[in-house]
């Protein structure tokens, strides 16, 4: 079971940072060019799964748009209210028929208490990210960016994620932009803060995007 002091709070956070610019030139340069990143939390539960969902493969700011058309339908996102929206509302809110499968699956779960999100932070990371992954449409990154964003573990590193295998190879001069495993390595060398290191990289792949749209202008 997991203990709070295991938990990212700022003090944690700053501590973790601190930890990985001594250990890593690499990441020293990144936090001295683009400053140190937000911590990045969201609220456990529902509503933040379904934005976990509707971001799959998709840009952020889509997600978000068609999150924030469907709190604009229903207000506060409960599982119950998701269900009551049949399939053409949910299409003209944004969501694929796939995402409007794994939505219901979900909101399902948890009305019918097979899935209790409030568990979760019980759990080790192993074993909340293996409830998770039995969900419909919750795979390995899903689970992961909730354990990272909204459970606030410390040592989560969602390797398949593609804005952080671009930050890692544009921080690490890479010459090619790494796998999933061979990203596994290179966080291994992270342990125990890769929570911190992945806020790090999206940061610097963030603020990297924001510079060079700033020169085309």
């Amino acid at each position: 079971m997991p203990s709070t002091g295991r938990l990212l709070n700022e003090e944690i956070f700053r501590r973790g940072l601190r930890c990985l610019t001594r250990r890593d030139p690499d990441l020293r340069a990144s936090v001295v060019s683009y400053g140190p990143p937000p911590m990045w939390v969201r609220p456990e539960g529902f509503p933040t799964l379904l934005l976990i969902i509707l971001e799959q493969q998709v840009s952020l700011a889509s997600a978000r748009a068609a999150f924030e058309r469907l709190t604009a339908t229903i207000g506060r996102v409960t599982p119950r209210r998701f269900l009551a929206l049949d399939d053409a509302a949910l299409r003209r809110i944004g969501f694929s028929r796939q995402k409007i499968a794994y939505g219901r699956h979900l909101a399902q779960a948890i009305c019918e208490r097979r899935f209790r999100t409030d568990q979760l932070q019980l759990l080790s990371d192993a074993e909340a990210r293996t409830r998770l992954t039995r969900l419909k449409g919750i795979g390995g990154w899903s689970a992961d960016i909730y354990l990272l964003m909204a459970l606030r573990r410390l040592d989560v590193w969602p390797k398949d994620d593609l804005a952080l295998a671009v930050a890692a190879q544009r921080v690490k001069g890479l010459a090619s932009r790494p796998t999933p495993d061979v990203l596994e390595r290179i966080g291994a060398s992270w342990r125990p803060w890769r929570a911190v290191a992945a806020r790090q990289l999206w940061h610097h792949y963030l603020s990297e995007r924001a510079t060079r749209r700033s020169t085309l202008v």
